[in-house]
């Protein structure tokens, strides 16, 4: 192999590298997403109901 074909398969080895960082990080992302969207609706069924406003004097 020349060396131009020596940079060339490097290159495409931190391509396929940083794409699979990426997929990875992607994937994370969204179970981070569903995870969060999942706690603010438990907050949401928990919060305390709503108090009516009381004069006072």
């Amino acid at each position: 192999m020349s060396g131009e074909r020596y940079v060339a398969a490097a290159y495409v080895v931190v391509l396929v590298a940083v794409l699979a960082y990426v997929a990875i990080i992607a994937a994370k992302l969204g179970r981070i997403d569903r995870e969060l969207d999942e706690l603010t609706a438990l907050a949401r069924e928990r919060q305390a109901p709503e108090r009516e406003p009381v004069r006072v004097g």
